[in-house]
């Protein structure tokens, strides 16, 4: 399995695949109320049964080109992930998202791998048009989108309904020449 360095710290970003089940249970166990609070994620992955089937559902969609997912581990353990929920590489376009458990918090772990994985699709895929839809109170994934070089488009009113509660979703995006352009003004940046 390959594994790519997220920077000095020893963070790993590698693929996250079905046989790993037990240490994604492990991982949502230990992060389930922090994750909760914005994404369903931590509801769907319950059990080791539900943990294999919700990996399956990922490498599904790798094998169709459909979407992908990537955990990020810190010295070690599994501590959060990044994905593409969507890809339709026929259009350009993907919704890209993420996660992370209270100890990795604060670190730019998912700022780092987001990037890892937007530079994919842009550069190998050829994706156009990458999403992040965030629920408007999720404050640390917004200020992710922030950091990605993401325009915010718009909001989508109580369009996600959570928990019994009805959530504001923000539509952020980045296209592939403001993502390219961005990517070389840092590269000439002193």
């Amino acid at each position: 399995m390959y594994a790519i360095s997220l920077g000095d710290d020893g963070a790993e970003l590698r693929p996250l695949e079905p046989w790993q089940a037990q240490e994604f249970l492990t991982h949502m166990d230990r992060g389930r109320e922090f994750v909760g609070q914005h994404i369903a994620l931590p509801d769907f992955v319950t059990d080791l049964e539900s943990s294999r089937s919700f990996l399956q559902s990922y490498a599904d969609k790798t094998a169709a080109d459909a979407g992908r997912i990537h955990g990020i581990w810190a010295e070690g353990k599994l501590v959060g992930g990044v994905l593409f929920r969507t890809m339709d590489v026929q259009q350009g376009s993907a919704e890209a998202g993420c996660w992370l458990e209270p100890s990795a918090a604060g670190r730019g772990l998912v700022t780092r791998a987001a990037r890892v994985i937007i530079d994919w699709a842009v550069e190998e895929r050829g994706i156009h048009r990458v999403e992040w839809v965030v629920s408007a109170a999720n404050e640390p994934s917004i200020a992710v989108a922030r950091r990605l070089g993401m325009t915010k488009e718009g909001v989508l009113r109580e369009s996600y309904r959570y928990r019994g509660k009805r959530h504001d979703m923000e539509v952020w995006s980045v296209l592939a020449p403001e993502w390219r352009a961005a990517k070389r003004a840092s590269k000439q940046a002193p």
